[in-house]
Order: C-alpha cells, then sequence, then structure tokens
C-alpha cells in the first residue's frame, strides 16, 4: 500500500498537483490528527516543519548524510568519536564481500532505519540483502515527508564496525542510543532507545541533562514501550553532552544520536527532521516545551 501511495504521491508532485509543504500538511493531518500552522508554529512538529520550508537548510544535505557527515564531525574535533568506517560503495555491485569483516553495519546514507546487523558474515544470505540495498538505494526517500534537503543526497551504502553491545546496561539487546535534543547548541534532554527488536520496536525513556527521569513525557504504543528498569546514567555522559553541544551549535535545534560503549561516546548520526515532523509518541506537552526552546527568527 505505501509504495502505492508513494506511486501516486510521486506523480502528483510532479504534475505540480502536490507541493512539499501540501504534502507536508496532508501528512502532519493523518499522523497528528489537527491541521497543522506551518507559518505561526509553536510546538516543536510545527517549528520542524517551518524550518524545512522556511528557514535556511543550506547545511542539512551534508548533516544529514551519513557518510559526509563524518568531515563535519572530524572538523569539528571529534573524529575519535567516529565509528571505524569499513567501506563506501555507489551500487550494490561494487561491494567487495570478501573484504568485509566477519562482524560489521551495513546502511544508506541517506535512509531512516534501514540497517542491516551483520554478526555472522558466513550466516548473512547475501542475494537478499543485495536486493534491499538495491530496492533502497532506488527508493526516493523524503517525498512522503516533505523532507526535500534529501534530494541533494547522492544516496550510497557504508559499512562500519560493529560496536561490542555485550556490556551495554540493563542487558539492551541492541546498542543503547542515546537520542540528544539541542537546541542552539545547549543539550536539554535524552530520549534513550533500547532493545530494538526491528524497525520501530524498542524500549524508550526521556531523561533531563542531569539524568533526572521523565516518563510524564512519553506517549507509550505497540511500538514504544516503557522501560523495564531505568537507564543508569552513561559513563561517558559528560563528553556526550560536549560532543552534542559543539555539533549543534549554531542550529535552532538539532538531535544528536549517540552511543556509549565501554565509557567510550560514539557518533550515530544528527538529525534536523525527527520523524519528518511528525512525532507522535510524546506528549504535547513535551512537543511544547520542546518548541518553546526552538526560537526561530519569526519569534
Amino acid at each position: 500500500m505505501k509504495t502505492i501511495i508513494l506511486f501516486f504521491v510521486q506523480i502528483l508532485v510532479k504534475l505540480k498537483i502536490l507541493t512539499p509543504i501540501r504534502v507536508a500538511r496532508l501528512k502532519f493531518f493523518y499522523k497528528l490528527h489537527r491541521w497543522p500552522d506551518f507559518e505561526h508554529p509553536k510546538d516543536i512538529n510545527e517549528k520542524i516543519n517551518w524550518m524545512k520550508f522556511y528557514g535556511d537548510t543550506s547545511q542539512w544535505p551534508l548533516l544529514a548524510d551519513k557518510y559526509r557527515v563524518r568531515e563535519y564531525v572530524k572538523d569539528c574535533g571529534f573524529e575519535d568519536s567516529l565509528i571505524p568506517l569499513i567501506g563506501k560503495w555507489d551500487t550494490v555491485e561494487e561491494i567487495d564481500w570478501d573484504s568485509l569483516p566477519r562482524q560489521f553495519v551495513m546502511k544508506c546514507n541517506n535512509g531512516s532505519g534501514d540497517v542491516v546487523v551483520c554478526t555472522d558474515k558466513k550466516k548473512l544470505n547475501k542475494e537478499k540483502t543485495l536486493q534491499y540495498f538495491r530496492k533502497t538505494l532506488q527508493a526516493p526517500y523524503g517525498i512522503l515527508t516533505g523532507e526535500e534537503h534529501y534530494k541533494q543526497i547522492k544516496p550510497c551504502i557504508i559499512a562500519e564496525e560493529l560496536l561490542d553491545g555485550s556490556t551495554q546496561p540493563n542487558k539492551s539487546q541492541s546498542l543503547v542510543d542515546y537520542k540528544i535534543w539541542c537546541f542552539n547548541g545547549k543539550p536539554e534532554f535524552i530520549v534513550c532507545y533500547s532493545n530494538r527488536h526491528n524497525k520501530y520496536y524498542c524500549e524508550i525513556g526521556v531523561y533531563d541533562r542531569n539524568w533526572d527521569a521523565h516518563p510524564e513525557f512519553l506517549r507509550y504504543s505497540s511500538h514504544y514501550i516503557p522501560e523495564q528498569k531505568l537507564m543508569p546514567k552513561p559513563a561517558s555522559l559528560d563528553n556526550m553532552l560536549r560532543i552534542a553541544s559543539i555539533l549543534s551549535k549554531g542550529h535552532p535545534q538539532m538531535r544528536v544520536d549517540l552511543y556509549d560503549v565501554n565509557g567510550h561516546a560514539y557518533f550515530g548520526e544528527l538529525t534536523l527532521t525527527s520523524s519528518g515532523g511528525y512525532m507522535n509518541h510524546f506528549t504535547q506537552v513535551f512537543f511544547d516545551k520542546l518548541g518553546a526552546l526552538t526560537v526561530l527568527p519569526i519569534d
């Protein structure tokens, strides 16, 4: 069904019957069940959409590119936080499987959640993996969400080392993803995602910069369930906050995603348009709070 909808939206966009901002309004209404006011935004979802269509997005194609952003992180002085890169390929036919180690993580540079975690190369279904990435590379990401900056990202596939998550807190079955919400270089909240079982199912928790928990900001669903236990304060929290602060400086809002492995902070990605600007797994109180922290030129 999603493929059919995308096909018709593409046609309507090409015919200029649907503009990106009209797509975004319809998507907003569909996800959040209310008509948005992008011209006079108040909460974080509306302000993300204001920035998408009226703000300065000149840096967004670089920052949202999971491959090119590595240079930005390096230029900011945090090369030691980068997960070692194994390879980069523009097509699936270029992938040199023999050069890959036993374990690795493979993903596209312009997508969301399209990650293949390989724990044993001998057991990996290569043909299925090739088909998956061939399809992902061809997908026109961003059309259904009005995220125009993705059009300027040249798609590619990258492989990084698989970080050792065996010592993760709360015995998480996946790396704990620390998503740090920053506002013009000031980190305010950390959203923790743990025990991921697939693209959408995980445990979630919200903490402030002092590591006080705020479960009252969460709206749980079949995709996002409560943490079984409060997440321990990560050993590298101070460094993660420092990294997030510098990487996000100059941007009204940015989410800096990091990992903590054995006390060392590792870079994940930068996100300017969290969930495209259609988040629905937090309370309106939290959306309003984040919106108040996001200062735009029109405020």
